[in-house]
């Protein structure tokens, strides 16, 4: 059963198709001349869905959302004419959908585009909200846009295609989202973690559908990150240079990122210890790292550069309880001395 989330913010109003399936898409595209950006495995997996246009497949990974890739599809749109009245669908994970939106937002000045979403982390993250970007020497989403798609489709079926790290990634943005704002699915998550592992239909479009209307809620009210958007970034500082030191999988460096947040606000006196263990114990039972090997020095120096700083201090997200969190800033000399003197997290 297709659950429709609308995204409204502005002028710009859209729809988040969840339950809705890649056959489908035909039917959201309009009668403009159609290019499509995949990666090579979703290429190999589903393009016999895909309407016949121009398709350009890139190779799966992270290593791919980089500038190099951006121009090189630049001269692709040219050399098949595509102007500024065509229409650019991006199918496949977060890689993806963050190419296809900076290319689709920066070509001739902007083109319009939509997402078939076909992993957990690009159906409950990735392709919500707007933002587009790539990466700049392995530092994350260093070039962006905030620019909105005119549709996204969230087909379930195509996530049971997808490897288990994969899958991984996207539960680790879930956990995030209902630490955010949403204590009752985080219970949901304790209670019923085994039949989602077990990817049953039912438990699955459930979480999907209550992660992507809170991740709506909270950009509607602040689409260009300059508030209360930035509780999204839950779990990234750390994350982010977690992922650029250790080359990890975003969802993983993400968790780690969790638990990493959760021990420093309990360190500065905002949550409780008991509340901190729940955190820690369900991104165990889940599956995902609550520790890394991550050299701690370089990724403080890999934080230095994480684009949420200001001067000599970052916006850091504290958790003050399960579903409720705060934008506090925080000095990079207090980060360094709590990540220093930590032994774990």
């Amino acid at each position: 059963m297709m659950d429709s989330v609308r995204f409204k913010a502005g002028n710009k109003s859209y729809f988040i198709h969840i339950g809705e399936t890649i056959n489908n898409l035909i039917k959201y595209v309009p009668g403009k001349k159609l290019f499509i950006i995949t990666d090579n495995n979703v290429n190999s997996l589903y393009s016999r869905y895909f309407p016949k246009c121009p398709i350009y497949s890139v190779k799966p990974g992270e290593l791919s959302k980089n500038l190099i890739t951006v121009s090189a599809i630049y001269y692709w749109l040219l050399e098949n004419e595509a102007d500024r009245n065509s229409f650019i669908v991006g199918i496949g994970g977060g890689v993806v959908c963050d190419l296809t939106g900076f290319v689709a937002s920066t070509y001739m000045r902007g083109v319009k585009f939509g997402f078939v979403a076909s992993t957990l982390l690009a159906q409950v993250d990735a392709a919500i909200g707007g933002k587009n970007g790539v990466n700049i020497n392995g530092y994350k989403n260093i070039a962006g846009t905030i620019n909105q798609p005119e549709f996204v489709i969230c087909d379930p079926n195509m996530i049971k295609t997808i490897p288990k790290k994969e899958y991984l990634n996207g539960l680790a943005e879930i956990i995030k989202h209902s630490i955010i704002d949403d204590k009752e699915q985080f219970n949901i998550l304790e209670k019923k973690r085994f039949s989602i592992m077990s990817l049953e239909q039912k438990e699955l479009e459930q979480i999907i559908i209550r992660s992507v209307k809170t991740k709506v809620a909270i950009v509607e009210k602040d689409v260009f990150d300059s508030n209360e958007r930035q509780k999204l970034n839950l779990g990234h500082t750390w994350g982010h240079g977690v992922e650029k030191v250790a080359g990890i999988p975003h969802g993983h460096a993400v968790a780690a990122g969790l638990v990493f947040s959760a021990a420093a606000s309990a360190n500065f006196g905002h949550l409780k210890k008991e509340e901190k263990d729940r955190i820690i114990n369900l991104i165990k039972d889940i599956g995902l790292p609550v520790t890394t090997k991550a050299n701690k020095d370089e990724v403080l120096k890999a934080i230095i550069k994480d684009k949420k700083k200001s001067e000599n201090q970052i916006n850091f997200v504290m958790i003050n309880k399960i579903g409720d969190t705060a934008v506090k800033p925080i000095s990079f000399n207090e980060l360094k001395k709590f990540v220093l003197n930590e032994a774990e997290f």
